[in-house]
């Protein structure tokens, strides 16, 4: 997260005098006694939070960054070209982190509309020999990337994945209407209509809706020459996302109340 620049002045006592010290504790008392927001504030001035597993802070969803390349705007009649998954996972202390990326090149599907345009704007080259050697057919591509993204999922106890994305319902209608062409819906782990959107949390945070802007913001390395890449944007997308997640805990009653439903469903 950026600050407005503040010289170090602002900061710094007189050189003359004493450390001055902020206490709603009378002056003597001693100065072990710490308040009890002192103890529970971590790093970023807020109060520090109980250690939640995946499983708890979502409400059982494991959010997977999505991003895809298309051959237009159209879900149903574009083809889909590229598509990328990053899983969100936590660390051992309980901070939001991008788990291993899976990506896929994909042929278009047969009959699929191809907009110039759209083309020129990704760098795509569907007829590329280098690419035509690598690219899959999206029914055992979205198999693969599903089957892996389930094992995840049951590693954090989770009943469905959440797309996350830039823009995230653009991603999910491509999704669905790939899922819908191959027959894969049975193999689908992801929830049909609910997302998580960064665009909206870097609004909130940064004031910024362009994802290079609010990476900048955030003081993630953007580089405009891969941008447009599937598997790029995905982890530039999961940097962001977790950059947020780990900058803002959860409001304190809603963190209370998450706890207490925890609570009540492992005694019942």
């Amino acid at each position: 997260m950026t600050h407005s620049n503040v010289t170090d002045d602002a900061y710094q006592n007189d050189s003359n005098s004493e450390p001055r010290v902020c206490s709603n504790t009378s002056s003597n008392e001693s100065s072990s006694d710490v308040t009890s927001a002192e103890q529970t504030t971590n790093g970023n001035g807020f109060a520090q939070q109980p250690v939640l597993k995946m499983v708890d802070r979502f409400r059982k969803f494991l959010p997977v960054v999505v991003d895809v390349e298309t051959a237009g705007f159209d879900a149903k009649t574009d083809a889909l070209l590229e598509l990328a998954c990053i899983p969100i996972i936590m660390d051992e202390e309980g901070r939001f982190i991008p788990g291993e990326p899976l990506n896929a090149h994909l042929n278009p599907f047969e009959g699929a509309n191809l907009e110039q345009r759209a083309l020129d704007f990704t760098g795509i080259d569907p007829n590329n020999p280098m690419r035509k050697a690598i690219a899959e057919e999206e029914k055992p591509a979205l198999r693969r990337i599903f089957k892996e993204l389930k094992a995840v999922r049951k590693e954090n106890d989770c009943m469905k994945c959440i797309l996350v994305g830039h823009n995230a319902h653009f991603d999910l209608s491509f999704l669905n209407a790939a899922i819908e062409r191959t027959n894969s819906k049975n193999h689908n782990p992801f929830h049909q209509f609910s997302v998580l959107d960064t665009v909206t949390l870097s609004a909130l945070a940064f004031g910024q809706t362009v994802l290079a802007r609010a990476c900048k913001a955030a003081g993630i390395e953007f580089s405009g020459t891969e941008a447009h890449s599937a598997l790029y944007d995905t982890q530039k997308t999961a940097e962001l996302f977790c950059h947020i997640l780990n900058s803002y805990p959860m409001l304190e009653n809603a963190m209370h109340n998450l706890v207490s439903e925890t609570e009540e469903e492992a005694e019942s």
